[in-house]
């Protein structure tokens, strides 16, 4: 889809890069000439993920170990992402919590643990990148990744319903005051991308797998290669119009459940018929 050096030149960094999503967006964003800065909490996962995209991309790769949620830490990967690659033109926002519970039965500590590393670590990183790219008069990018569940809500996910709405009214609130600046901010709401770590604890049992799986219009789920290549158009050259826009990857999830009469897709063709007959009188 894309010529093999669109991100050639590009200084990325990516939070929560060393697993999931952000790993294979790493790794799109490698085959497509780009630079890269992986970031988390596991120095392990981050050194493993490193080595594997330094033997298929030499040289273009680099890690540090960071806390989001200690602005102290963010300082210093910031810092180090301009001493280590010379700067950054792209900062994509994908460090992520979550788990599911009944919001009656969650404590202070673990609304928190979500809200801490996905809203305030977001704002943190972002904060700071942008300081950045202002004081020096530089043009930047950032992607967030978020959910559509941001502007929907969504029963037992609370702190991150909460705090993926947070991202993106951030999104939406710096593309206005920064785009003079040169700086555009954008979100991509995807849909299930189903990964080890997010499907443990979000999925109880294969029953819910497949309830998941037939709401969805297009009757999948995503495929990792197809988030990639939408972020990588995003992050892109060819995207640079596009700001303060958070665009939809979930097969129609979203509208299936939006639309007050959807469940009439339930009716088999023998009730549509039986019905019609009946309004028919």
């Amino acid at each position: 889809m894309f010529r093999d050096d669109l991100l050639s030149g590009q200084r990325i960094l990516i939070t929560g890069g060393g697993t999931g999503l952000g790993k294979a967006m790493g790794r799109r964003f490698l085959e497509l000439g780009g630079q890269l800065m992986i970031c988390g909490r596991r120095s392990e996962v981050l050194e493993e993920t490193a080595a594997g995209f330094e033997a298929e991309f030499p040289g273009r790769t680099v890690w540090q170990t960071c806390d989001l949620r200690d602005p102290d830490q963010v300082a210093a990967l910031v810092a180090a992402c301009w001493d280590r690659l010379g700067g950054l033109d792209v900062l994509v926002n994908n460090a992520a919590g979550n788990f599911a519970a009944k919001s009656e039965t969650l404590s202070h500590r673990a609304f928190d643990a979500v809200v801490n590393i996905v809203l305030h670590g977001t704002a943190y990183v972002t904060l700071e990148t942008g300081k950045r790219w202002i004081a020096e008069g530089r043009p930047g990018r950032v992607l967030s990744i978020v959910t559509s569940y941001a502007w929907t809500g969504s029963a037992y996910v609370l702190p991150s319903a909460t705090a993926k709405a947070g991202i993106l009214a951030m999104t939406r609130s710096l593309a206005v005051e920064w785009g003079p600046k040169g700086i555009s901010l954008n979100a991509i709401a995807p849909g299930p991308f189903p990964t080890e770590g997010a499907w443990s604890r979000l999925i109880p049992n294969e029953r819910i797998d497949r309830l998941w799986h037939d709401k969805i219009p297009l009757r999948r789920f995503g495929a990792h290669r197809e988030l990639t290549d939408l972020a990588s158009y995003l992050i892109a050259e060819g995207s640079g119009y596009i700001n303060g826009e958070v665009v939809t990857i979930d097969g129609g999830e979203w509208l299936s459940g939006a639309g007050q009469f959807n469940i009439l897709s339930e009716l088999t063709d023998a009730e549509w018929a039986d019905w019609r007959k009946k309004a028919q009188g």
